[in-house]
């Protein structure tokens, strides 16, 4: 996942449709849900009354948080319309890849649909944000580290050193410190507006809680020196992306989220079988729309790398399925760290059916002719 970036909203790149029909050839689906809606819909994989009741919805519109990230939740959705997989179930999806106040505009009925991080962003935003529930889960391993110049030694060396962080110190974060036993108030912390990993190894600030598949990998392929600490080695739990859908929209429209959520999720799979290709479409995507300097193919490449590593080992099942069981270590971290007087219990916060529903003996059901 990379950091933040606001730009206008636009509309995806238009040259994809052939590339989008072969790809669907290519992927070899399986199974029959009946006739298109008409002659004149090529492509589309479902038939006439499902067909009719996406329409129905009406447009949908994602944010995207992260800009045009390689990254699970974000990635997925832009491929997914790029391939043809959103049109063959007749959903109309119009993507922002402005990444500005995307849980306010998905709450306030503005826009269906938006990522975040992990799912103690969304026990945090809970309390403030509501009409939002979480339908899928990424992945089983928080996407956070803290990366330190080389001569922080430790955790505990932090004390009396300078700790960046970004939007907040993150509760896994604080989890970790305090696994390692540091004096929090010994260490100054500094809010972050510079996402130049370098500062770190330069000795402006002495470590970072930032995303272990971004800054460090930057660091690691410039060949600099640094320390890096996951939460796996205080035995702190996380997890990897959430994509959030408005909770009226959801109640209304329940058929067509999970359509919405089924083309995702074969964009997700078709990317974890041709990496390369999808770093290569995403990357073209953010150039042609002005930011690809922001996101450029070699950083989309490790970052997928990494991320796909925590799609492919998550716990709680096939990709994008979620339980409350997985979310339970967050969740107490959230209430120990989080600073939030009132949090809502996990059950009231997601649909655990939703995607699981999706997946027959482990194989995403998709339609096909």
């Amino acid at each position: 996942m990379t950091p933040h970036l606001h730009s206008s909203t636009r509309r995806l790149a238009a040259g994809a449709v052939g590339l989008a029909a072969a790809l669907l050839v290519l992927t070899g689906c399986a199974g029959n849900a009946g006739a298109p809606a008409s002659s004149d819909d090529a492509g589309v994989l479902i038939d006439k009354a499902s067909c009719d009741r996406n329409r129905a919805a009406g447009p949908i519109t994602y944010i995207s948080g992260y800009g045009y990230s390689a990254s699970a939740g974000q990635m997925d959705v832009f491929l997914a319309k790029e391939l043809g997989y959103f049109k063959a179930l007749c959903l109309d999806v119009e993507i922002n890849a402005s990444g500005a106040n995307g849980q306010q505009l998905v709450a306030s009925g503005q826009a269906q649909f938006t990522a975040l991080g992990s799912a103690s962003d969304v026990m945090l935003a809970a309390a403030n944000s509501k009409n939002l529930t979480a339908v899928a889960t990424y992945g089983t391993t928080s996407p956070f580290s803290i990366f330190a110049n080389e001569n922080v030694k430790s955790l505990k060396d932090l004390e009396g050193k300078k700790l960046g962080y970004f939007i907040n110190l993150t509760p896994i974060a604080s989890a970790m410190l305090d696994d390692a036993g540091v004096d929090v108030s010994k260490v100054e912390l500094v809010k972050m507006t510079n996402y130049d990993p370098t500062v770190v190894t330069r000795g402006q600030v002495d470590a970072i809680v930032g995303y272990a598949s971004n800054q460090p990998e930057k660091l690691r392929a410039a060949k600099l020196p640094f320390t890096e600490y996951l939460p796996k080695d205080y035995g702190v739990k996380g997890t990897y992306n959430v994509m959030e859908v408005n909770t009226h929209f959801l109640t209304k429209n329940r058929a067509v989220v999970s359509d919405f959520m089924r083309a995702d999720l074969k964009a997700v799979e078709y990317c974890l079988a041709n990496s390369e290709k999808c770093v290569d479409m995403i990357s073209k995507l953010a150039a042609d729309n002005n930011q690809g300097s922001a996101f450029p193919k070699d950083q989309q490449a490790r970052t997928w790398g990494v991320e796909s590593t925590w799609v492919k080992e998550s716990t709680a099942g096939a990709p994008g399925v979620q339980t409350e069981a997985e979310w339970k270590p967050e969740y107490a971290l959230v209430k120990k760290y989080g600073g939030v007087k009132d949090l809502p219990p996990i059950s009231t916060m997601m649909d655990a059916s939703l995607v699981a529903d999706l997946y027959k003996n482990g194989t995403l059901d998709w339609p096909a002719k």
